[in-house]
């Protein structure tokens, strides 16, 4: 239901059923049972007397409410914290991981173990007090599979996927919106093959038809390949941006026939009105080091001076780069016709690991002076 209705997926992923079918039969079938019912029996042997009594007897009934309130504490404080996350990271990253690694799993965990804590409260300690309450023990399995059919689902749009944002993202977002960004996949920077050449592409000028047609003609006919690509239309401009991979013997006619310049060579860059640059990339050897912090970042909200570069600020003083970003503007379907901004964000950092509390921290501080809504996905760190 939620890969299908909530993100529309056109193909169902069934390794991320399979995880979550695992989860439940072994952890909240087996684990969970164990601990409701022979332990909490145990450690509370009063609790079955005390969920059978009347309202008016349980609020003459100190000891009872005492231990009903331990119990929610060790569920939600010591249980799920501790045991239930883990768990499911772990088994979600073992059905789903080509080379499981179950520290990683659990590092993605402390990652986002504040979000995935304050959903699971909201759901969870309000049915927990009822359960412990009023169930009897052969009902309270019941009861926790009930609130688990929502619960899960939540989980599942939350941490489900790797390219599912965090849900608060699409608060106060048209649905059109929302689809929009669910879809969009803004992954790390193209990491560039030493066997060939790269080049970066920019051409600008007034728009015709025909433009991206004559571009990528010249790489096709040089045997160039296109790695990333953006195009943009604006009125009656437009401007092109691509990366391109060439072997080498083939780069500088490659560069001529884009660029023009040279007599028997007509390239782009000699129409009226087109503006084109063609820069060299030069490769990071393999010896670079890997990225000791790699995360997803986005912020949503209505448009307004000012988001990206507060979005920003704050990665910056966590010394962070941001290796790929993707923003855009959308129309609310609203009298007003209101404008929502959506920025999205690969960052990094090969030097420092940040405090990611700390940077948390001051998202919900952007939240807060901006009106708008960030979500922070830890992908790795180390």
């Amino acid at each position: 239901m939620v890969q299908k209705v909530v993100e529309k997926k056109e193909q169902i992923d069934w390794k991320r059923n399979i995880a979550f079918g695992t989860f439940g039969l072994f952890y909240l079938g087996g684990v969970q049972y164990m601990i409701y019912v022979p332990l909490f029996s145990r450690l509370f042997p009063s609790a079955a007397s005390f969920a059978g009594k009347t309202i008016a007897e349980k609020l003459r009934d100190p000891a009872g409410i005492r231990n009903l309130l331990a119990q929610v504490f060790l569920d939600q404080a010591v249980h799920h914290p501790l045991m239930y996350f883990p768990v499911f990271y772990m088994i979600k990253d073992f059905v789903t991981s080509d080379k499981p690694d179950p520290v990683k799993a659990v590092k993605e965990y402390t990652g986002n173990a504040k979000e995935d804590l304050i959903a699971l409260w909201k759901v969870w300690i309000p049915s927990t007090l009822l359960n412990f309450a009023f169930m009897p023990m052969w009902a309270r399995i019941p009861w926790v599979a009930s609130t688990s059919l929502i619960w899960t689902c939540i989980l599942s749009a939350m941490r489900g996927g790797s390219d599912v944002p965090a849900s608060n993202v699409f608060v106060g977002v048209h649905h059109e919106t929302m689809e929009l960004i669910t879809r969009t996949v803004v992954g790390p920077a193209p990491r560039l093959d030493p066997a060939y050449e790269h080049i970066l592409v920019v051409v600008r000028g007034a728009d015709r038809p025909g433009i991206i047609s004559q571009l990528t003609e010249s790489l096709y006919r040089h045997n160039a390949s296109i790695n990333t690509s953006k195009m943009l239309s604006l009125g009656g401009e437009f401007a092109i941006m691509m990366h391109a991979s060439v072997a080498p013997e083939k780069l500088s006619e490659l560069t001529l026939a884009v660029c023009g310049g040279q007599e028997g060579s007509m390239g782009m860059g000699d129409e009226p009105g087109i503006e084109v640059s063609v820069r060299h990339i030069t490769h990071v050897g393999a010896d670079a080091p890997a990225p000791k912090f790699t995360a997803k970042l986005w912020l949503t909200g209505a448009d307004k001076p000012g988001l990206l570069y507060h979005l920003s600020e704050a990665v910056a003083e966590q010394g962070l780069n941001i290796e790929h970003l993707q923003t855009e503007q959308h129309n609310q379907r609203r009298a007003d016709q209101s404008q929502l901004f959506s920025a999205h964000c690969h960052i990094c950092s090969a030097s420092v690991v940040p405090d990611v509390s700390r940077l948390k921290k001051r998202l919900d501080e952007l939240e807060g002076q901006l009106g708008v809504k960030c979500s922070l996905e830890v992908v790795d760190q180390s």
